[in-house]
């Protein structure tokens, strides 16, 4: 991979994403019980977040707006990025004083300024990791970083629980705010320190988007950054006013708020289908809830194996071995955490669908979004229709077929916007609040009075069908556009 070192810098904040976001389900308990809150309330911790997101790119398209120009374009992508994070720093100096106080409107409007910093960064963030290397290999890079998220969502809450509850178990009870002002403090000191480095590193500050409106024959150009072309002469860019106007784009804003949707709820709804329908208790649930999001971390991993410049031979060893390493880190790490995890050794067996549905797909975007929807549609139609643990294993498999989608659809919805790439990335960064919204909607739908906990899921897989359906929309588009994801010959 071309970049090692300056992708290396890039990725450390998909971790810090995903381990801020892991962690909020930390401090959810810890405020109500201390707070006594009732549990809608507890839950706008991860309202307040999530909505960041979509304020945050309002934000971006208003002030672009405002000041005549795309701002990640005046100020440079590692410049916004380092913006981002000192921004998500402020955030956690509010911490401070909402424990001090036993304020909880100030501590989620700290987590508020968190999610706002984070929606700079990731608006500059994905569209810098496809476009720094092989052009066909996008998606998997973004996979590679997805996988890093994922390690910050497997040990973030590790962490965090150790630094509040003096024990990786959580098992403790904290009787006073103050075990979480230190923690946040150096988690916002954290930030300060890689807004530095990003500052200085050997990232771009910029992707080249001059060709929309100059001169179409360079292939050079920011739609041979993100995918491979079999005509890059072709463009519709100068006939575009906005990005929004493209439908890859507007359709795949659809998909990304439906698929964080389905992501969010699956995992948030698993504690209660396991209490009504298995009996589980509450702190022995943690394992389950920790798998899903390790599926999550085992699939990016292996879709990141394509993103490696070396022989086919190797590579198809790496796609058997590097789930199960994945798999094998998740083990580890509730080890640590005292988490009995005997019951988990035969998901071994469903990563193996996973290991299968990543060879068919061959690193073809659309291909790998519309197979994985389908695998996601099958998991929970068993998952309702079983029971126990077959059902438990089926809900959990989402996260495998989770796993690669939003680099799939992060890659088709950009791909051709040319000098619109940083408003369209704006706006699906935006859609981040589906993880609020298609959660809520299966909460209300999971009252024994509607649907229940184990029927609810069908809400999942109407996301997942659209999802199946942008994969083979989105491909035909693009067609018509001159623009195919077929792997070069003889490249890697």
């Amino acid at each position: 991979m071309k970049n090692n070192r300056a992708f290396a810098t890039l990725i450390s904040v998909f971790f810090f994403w995903g381990f801020v976001a892991a962690s909020n389900d930390i401090l959810i308990p810890v405020f109500k019980e201390n707070l006594n809150l009732e549990q809608w309330q507890s839950q706008m911790i991860s309202f307040a977040f999530y909505v960041a997101y979509t304020v945050g790119s309002i934000l971006y398209f208003g002030l672009s707006k405002a000041f005549g120009g795309d701002i990640l374009n005046r100020i440079g992508y590692k410049n916004g990025i380092a913006l981002g994070l000192v921004i998500s720093a402020v955030g956690t100096i509010l911490f401070y004083p909402a424990a001090e106080l036993s304020s909880f409107p100030l501590m989620i409007t700290g987590l508020f300024i968190v999610g706002l910093g984070f929606s700079l960064q990731q608006t500059a963030a994905n569209p810098l990791v496809i476009s720094i290397g092989d052009p066909s290999q996008g998606s998997q890079r973004l996979s590679m970083a997805g996988g890093i998220n994922n390690f910050g969502t497997t040990i973030g809450p590790l962490i965090v629980s150790f630094a509040i509850f003096g024990a990786v178990a959580g098992s403790a009870k904290v009787d006073s705010l103050d075990a979480v002002k230190i923690p946040y403090l150096i988690l916002g000191a954290a930030f300060l320190i890689v807004a530095i480095i990003f500052k200085f590193s050997s990232l771009p500050n910029r992707i080249d988007t001059t060709s929309e409106t100059e001169d179409h024959s360079n292939s050079d150009v920011i739609d041979d950054a993100l995918l491979n072309t079999k005509s890059p002469s072709i463009s519709i860019g100068t006939t575009k006013k906005s990005a929004i106007a493209f439908p890859q784009l507007w359709m795949g804003m659809i998909a990304i708020f439906l698929y964080v949707g389905v992501e969010v709820s699956t995992a948030s709804n698993l504690p209660e289908f396991m209490r009504v329908h298995l009996g589980t208790a509450t702190e022995d649930i943690a394992p389950y809830v920790s798998l899903f999001w390790a599926s999550l971390m085992i699939g990016r991993w292996t879709g990141a194996v394509g993103a490696f410049n070396m022989s086919d031979g190797f590579k198809g060893i790496l796609r058997f071995l590097m789930p199960y390493i994945a798999f094998g880190v998740f083990l580890a790490a509730n080890q640590i955490a005292n988490h009995d995890t005997s019951g988990l050794y035969l998901y071994a067996f469903v990563i193996v669908v996973l290991i299968a549905a990543d060879y068919f797909s061959q690193g073809n975007p659309a291909r790998q979004l519309l197979l994985f929807s389908v695998l996601g549609i099958i998991a929970l139609v068993i998952g309702m229709l079983a029971d126990g643990m077959v059902s438990v294993y089926a809900f959990i498999s989402v996260g495998l077929f989770c796993s690669t989608l939003w680099p799939c659809i992060f890659t088709l919805a950009i791909a051709g916007l040319g000098k619109h790439t940083n408003q369209g990335s704006g706006f699906l960064i935006m859609m981040i609040m589906g993880g609020g919204f298609i959660s809520l909607l299966q909460g209300i739908v999971a009252d024994d009075a509607i649907l229940g906990i184990q029927y609810s899921y069908i809400v999942g897989v109407m996301c997942f069908a659209y999802l199946a359906f942008y994969g083979w929309k989105a491909s035909s588009i693009l067609r018509k556009q001159g623009i195919t994801y077929e792997v070069k010959q003889g490249g890697h």
